[in-house]
């Protein structure tokens, strides 16, 4: 049996607005609906995660998805929620970041299920064709300024500016809209709360230019409970491509949720049914010090955007950071992931004939890095057992670093106590 969608979006938080007779619409028919994703970008990034579960959640109701890559739109740029005009880029640029949002797209939906299955539509392929000229006498005359001036995303800049070229923005996404309805029997826009404009803009131009009907439905934007912005961690954007944010990062990203974050996080970014999750809060609430709702979120999503293989790469790289790693695990670190857990831990450098000499391990932690101020406070915490060299516990004086214990042949990395890392590069 198909889920209700409406339904299902409702009791995950993930309904904002919704255009009247939209909920009949799709009780009573399989519906054609699209969602459009910014090729700004290479890559997508954990906001976008929003609106691809609204695309997955459409089709398990038995609808058909469709994502809009905005090759056109792109070009323009969407004033909503800016506060300045953006740089345009060009279509070289363009079709390198739609090629790769293409291919993420692809790993959350399902391209070949029947009559319901995914398809991703680019809208430079019905602008390129059509002039300019053309555009305002066909398409221009259908919406009035007065009725685009008093849309939020254009109030909101008219104070500071903005060009022609932001302005007509919400017609050319309308016109998308229109020309889905026309040729591939669209009937629903979906999008964030922001998008609300320009999504009626589209319904409005089907209406009058087309004597036609169709509907919108808006999800919130994702705020913390901190009021920071969703999406972003203290080293800048969580993307989806391991290029641009590292298996490990993307993963400790959603483990660092905070408790009231992740009740709301683990109902929009997993597939976890209501009475899956409401068992997860009661377990969670009994010992919330295990983090039961972080794991578990962190788990599924790190597993949907990477692989099984980068989510086990992360939990051991985690679990080397915060004590619980082996040697052994540390040893088979990627120097991506590597760099990834000990990315702001202090740093030394030395030199690759020394470590092939052999130095030993009082002269590498005092006179060649400076972890210690002296040879004598050196040898005391050794003796003592609080060093450690590539997670091994040394208690002798004597131990000499070679370069055999070089991780990726050019890193070593001493413990001191049991919080203290230092990472010595070799070069």
């Amino acid at each position: 049996m198909k889920k209700n969608f409406i339904e299902e979006l409702g009791w995950r938080g993930m309904l904002h607005d919704i255009m009247p007779g939209t909920e009949d619409l799709l009780n009573n028919e399989m519906v054609i609906g699209y969602i459009g994703f910014d090729p700004t970008a290479d890559s997508l990034g954990v906001g976008n995660l929003v609106q691809i579960m609204t695309l997955l959640h459409f089709q398990k109701a038995g609808h058909k998805p469709l994502a809009l890559v905005g090759g056109a739109t792109g070009m323009v740029g969407d004033p909503s929620g800016k506060s300045a005009e953006r740089n345009l880029l060009d279509e070289k640029i363009l079709n390198h970041n739609l090629a790769c949002q293409r291919s993420q797209l692809e790993k959350f939906l399902d391209f070949n299920c029947g009559e319901n299955s995914a398809a991703i539509v680019n809208n430079y392929d019905w602008f390129k064709g059509i002039s300019f000229l053309d555009f305002i006498r066909d398409t221009g005359k259908h919406i009035s300024v007065n009725y685009m001036l008093a849309k939020d995303s254009v109030k909101s800049r008219l104070d500071n500016g903005m060009s022609f070229t932001e302005f007509s923005y919400q017609l050319v996404q309308g016109y998308d809209f229109y020309y889905l309805w026309l040729n591939n029997k669209v009937k629903l826009q979906m999008g964030g709360s922001d998008q609300w404009g320009n999504i009626v803009t589209g319904t409005e131009l089907i209406r009058r230019k087309g004597s036609g009907e169709a509907y919108a439905l808006t999800t919130p934007l994702i705020k913390k409970a901190d009021g920071t912005k969703f999406g972003k961690s203290e080293s800048g954007n969580v993307w989806l491509s391991k290029l641009k944010t590292s298996p490990y990062k993307f993963y400790q990203f959603w483990l660092n949720a905070g408790d009231e974050d992740v009740k709301n996080f683990i109902r929009i970014f997993t597939l976890l049914t209501k009475d899956e999750i409401e068992k997860l809060e009661l377990e969670h609430s009994l010992n919330p010090h295990l983090r039961l709702l972080q794991k578990t979120l962190a788990k599924d999503i790190t597993i949907r955007v990477h692989s099984e293989l980068d989510y086990n790469a992360a939990l051991e790289a985690s679990e080397i950071l915060f004590g619980k790693g082996t040697s052994e695990s540390l040893m088979k670190l990627s120097e991506e992931d590597f760099y990834s857990v000990f990315e702001g831990v202090e740093q030394f450098e030395i030199s690759r004939i020394e470590i092939e000499q052999g130095v030993s391990i009082v002269d590498f932690t005092s006179e060649k890095t400076k972890i210690f101020p002296s040879k004598g406070e050196s040898k005391k915490m050794i003796q003592g057992g609080g060093v450690s060299v590539n997670k091994l516990k040394i208690d002798d004086i004597e131990f000499k670093i070679t370069s055999d214990h070089l991780i990726n042949d050019k890193y070593v990395l001493i413990q001191k106590g049991k919080k203290n890392y230092f990472v010595i590069k070799v070069n």
